[in-house]
């Protein structure tokens, strides 16, 4: 399983991804889920992946092929419009499906995948399309200015509760990481790190790239201050009328000891059959 999220706001786009894969139930590896695509100052572009490990390294390789390639008819490089290049990435997933199908005669195995693409080109506004195993695609909205892909529900709340068009993009890159540090707390199928982009509007590059561990300062403090925030607003709520009024504090020390992080361990990467 994995968790993958994107936030379109108006200052620009997030992009964040666990990267556990699963080849079997004894088989936990790490590979990278959230790929760029980029051509400063002219077009840019990040895909996130989701499903069978082998049909998204396929898909994610013959886009890069084609875009490297200048006589290619069709690339990410020669569309004119976002919802074109959606469109070509549907075709590419399904093509890459069937390949990775057609690889593994005695059938068992499901080769389906799903993508989050997300990107600019110049003259256009910043967009964010969920492109389906069937090659279809719905883009995000300014009623729902997110698309997730994976294990998705722990880290909803937090997205309907708090994401809106005007939510500063920085602000939309704390809640896509809370989002997957609530995913990671409850589903042992996804996993640190995370890699986590940033597209501003306008800059036609990736603005900011980093990869998240679980001894990474910034994640740690975000984790364990979001933790206590959390603990303290639930002493906050009102009392029932049996209970003594309580005041809300601030200070560590009152509070008990969080509850340990889940660490996973750091593996190699390997199996291209694996599951995402």
């Amino acid at each position: 399983m994995t968790y993958c999220v994107g936030i379109e706001v108006d200052e620009g786009l997030v992009f964040a991804a666990d990267t556990r894969t699963n080849a079997s139930l004894d088989d936990v590896r790490v590979h990278r889920k959230l790929h760029v695509f980029e051509y400063p100052g002219e077009r840019v572009f990040v895909v996130m992946s989701a499903g069978n490990l082998a049909t998204t390294q396929l898909a994610v390789s013959r886009l890069r092929r084609d875009a490297e390639d200048p006589s290619a008819p069709r690339s990410l490089r020669n569309f004119r419009h976002l919802f074109e290049v959606a469109e070509y990435v549907g075709e590419v997933l399904v093509a890459s499906q069937v390949q990775a199908g057609s690889d593994n005669p005695h059938g068992g195995i499901n080769t389906q995948a799903t993508l989050i693409l997300g990107g600019q080109i110049a003259g256009e506004r910043p967009g964010l399309y969920l492109v389906y195993p069937l090659g279809n695609c719905i883009s995000a909205s300014p009623e729902t200015p997110y698309l997730q892909i994976g294990e998705s529900k722990y880290g909803k709340p937090i997205l309907d509760r708090i994401v809106r068009p005007g939510t500063a993009l920085e602000d939309a890159a704390r809640c896509a990481l809370l989002s997957l540090d609530s995913t990671i707390r409850s589903n042992l199928s996804v996993g640190l790190p995370v890699d986590l982009a940033l597209v501003r509007a306008g800059d036609l590059r990736v603005s900011q790239q980093m990869r998240l561990e679980a001894d990474t300062p910034l994640y740690a403090e975000i984790h364990d201050i979001w933790s206590r925030k959390l603990e303290n607003a639930v002493r906050t709520l009102p009392r029932f009328p049996w209970e003594p009024q309580a005041q809300a504090t601030e200070d560590p020390s009152a509070l008990p000891p969080l509850p340990p992080r889940r660490v996973p361990a750091r593996k190699d990467p390997g199996d291209q059959s694996a599951q995402q």
